[in-house]
C-alpha cells in the first residue's frame, strides 16, 4: 500500500539517517539485501548511488526470488517492513540465519513508547494502516536480541541496528 519512488526526494530524506549509517558503517564491497524492499527499493538506489553495487532486493510481492534468502550477507535493511511481520519470531530467525558472523541488521519501524498511554495510542498514527500488524518497542527489540542470539543491539532515533 505504500508507494516509495525512488526519486522522490521527500521520502529520501525519510531514510536518510538509516541510509547515513548503512554509508557509515559497511564498506562498499559488502554484500547486502533489501528484505522486504517493495516495488521502489529507496535505501537501495540511494546506496548504489553512493557506490554500493552488491545489494540483492527481496520482497514477497515484488521481488518474490527465494534464491536471494538462500545466500549470506554482511548487512540486511528491513527500512519500515517488520511492522508488516504476520509471523515476527519467524521472520527474526530467517533474518539471523541470512547474516554472516558480525553482519548487521538495519530496521527502520515507528516505536512504540512505554510512556504512550491509551489516549495516546488511539491519536498515534502508525497504527491506522490496516497492513500493520506488529508493534515493537525498545524492549521488544531488546527481547528479540537476547531471543535471537544477536550480540548488540543499538536504538538511534528514527533505527535500530542489530550485529549478529
Amino acid at each position: 500500500m505504500h508507494n516509495n519512488d525512488v526519486e522522490d526526494a521527500r521520502y529520501q530524506k525519510f531514510v536518510s539517517p538509516l541510509s547515513k549509517q548503512i554509508l557509515k558503517d559497511q564498506n562498499k564491497d559488502a554484500k547486502g539485501l533489501d528484505y522486504g524492499c517493495g516495488p521502489g527499493p529507496v535505501i537501495t538506489h540511494i546506496l548504489k548511488n553512493n557506490g554500493f553495487h552488491n545489494i540483492a532486493l527481496y520482497d514477497p510481492y515484488f521481488f518474490p526470488d527465494k534464491n536471494k534468502l538462500k545466500d549470506k550477507y554482511q548487512f540486511i535493511i528491513c527500512c519500515e517492513v517488520i511492522e508488516h511481520f504476520s509471523h515476527p519470531a519467524k521472520e527474526f530467525i530467517k533474518i539471523k540465519n541470512l547474516l554472516v558472523p558480525n553482519g548487521k541488521f538495519y530496521g527502520k519501524t515507528e516505536l512504540l513508547y512505554k510512556d504512550l498511554n491509551i489516549d495516546g495510542f488511539k491519536e498515534w498514527w502508525y497504527k491506522n494502516d490496516p497492513t500493520h500488524c506488529f508493534f515493537y518497542s525498545k524492549e521488544t527489540l531488546k527481547y528479540i536480541t537476547e531471543l535471537n542470539g544477536f550480540s548488540s543491539l543499538i536504538i538511534k532515533d528514527k533505527f535500530f541496528v542489530l550485529s549478529n
